[in-house]
This record gives C-alpha cells, sequence and structure tokens, in this order.
C-alpha cells in the first residue's frame, strides 16, 4: 500500500511535482491528466484509484527513492468479537511508536482488546518482512477501529416489567493496523 504522508513529503522535496510524477505513472486506463488527479489524491490519502504495483514501482523511480520508502503494511481484523469504544483505548497506546515498543505495550496491557491488536500488528509486521523491509525501522503509524454492529447469534431478550422484553446486543468492530518505514527525521 502507498504511504501518503511520505508521498507528499518527498514530493516536497523533489522538485518535479505532480505533473512530473503524471507523465511517469500513465499506463493503460489512465491519461496523464487522470494520473495527476490520482496522485493529488494519493497524497491526500484518498486512494482512488487504487495504485498498483507498478504504479508504486514507478513513483519510487521518478522520486529516486526505494519502494519500500513509499510502501506502508496494513493488516485487518473483521468482526473482533468486542466493542470499538473498548478497542479504541488500546490502539490509542501503540500509534506512533516503533513496532518493538507497540509489541511491549500490548503485553503488558490488561485489557481484552490487547491480545487481538497484537495479532493484528504481528501480521503487519508479517507483511512487511514478506516483502523485505526493514523490520526494525518500522513504525506504527495508523491504528483505526471501526465499528461493525452486533455480533452474529448473539441477539438476546431479558424480561421486563409489564410483560415487555429488551433485547441484550453484543458489539463487534473492525481492527485496521499500519505500519510504514521510520523516516531519518524522525
Amino acid at each position: 500500500m502507498l504511504s501518503a504522508s511520505r508521498l507528499k513529503e518527498l514530493c516536497k522535496q523533489q522538485s518535479g511535482g505532480v505533473d512530473y510524477l503524471s507523465g511517469q505513472i500513465v499506463r493503460g486506463g489512465l491519461d496523464k491528466k487522470q494520473a495527476a488527479a490520482a496522485i493529488r489524491n494519493w497524497q491526500n490519502g484518498l486512494f482512488k484509484p487504487q495504485p498498483q504495483k507498478e504504479d508504486i514501482r514507478r513513483l519510487a523511480g521518478a522520486l529516486s527513492v526505494d519502494e519500500k520508502d513509499l510502501s506502508s503494511w496494513c493488516s485487518t481484523c473483521r468482526y473482533a468479537p468486542f466493542s470499538a469504544s473498548k478497542a479504541r483505548l488500546v490502539t490509542g497506546l501503540i500509534v506512533g511508536r516503533s513496532v518493538q515498543d507497540a509489541m511491549n505495550i500490548l503485553t503488558f496491557t490488561k485489557k481484552r482488546a490487547a491480545p487481538t491488536i497484537g495479532k493484528v500488528l504481528k501480521t503487519a509486521i508479517a507483511d512487511a518482512d514478506e516483502q523485505r523491509a526493514d523490520v526494525d525501522n518500522l513504525y506504527v503509524s495508523s491504528a483505526r477501529v471501526d465499528d461493525a454492529g452486533v455480533r452474529l447469534g448473539t441477539k438476546r431478550w431479558i424480561a421486563k416489567d409489564r410483560g415487555r422484553a429488551h433485547s441484550i446486543t453484543k458489539k463487534a468492530c473492525h481492527i485496521h493496523v499500519t505500519v510504514a518505514k521510520l523516516e531519518q527525521g524522525r
């Protein structure tokens, strides 16, 4: 996945600009005008159209950096069996830290969501390692928790006064953790 903040930073450092980069990523189905719009979207964190591996390779060549400097690795756990508000307490602890610090924090955090978020983080690190990134220089660039609604199979009722029934619902959430390469300035 393309790192939007790193792309924006490298574009500021290089004098080529969006027009130069759009000429580099022109491919079938994407003319120069559409490529310029795509690069502006990618700099702002909107990944429409989705950047392909060839696009990242061409951008890295145009900016004269390694592909891994422009990449970030994301991992997701869908329908985790706890509420999003409780998982956000844990993800707030690890954002912006190195992966080793984040793993240590998650190991000693006494929240129910911590082991699951630790597994998601390990998966993102393994994905980066598989693509031959330097695992020692990775940090947690973002950790997001989205609400997934009511968990399947947990709808129940509890009897109330005057013959009424109130529902008991258990919530679920989606966890997204992204790791990126640490820049030299950080």
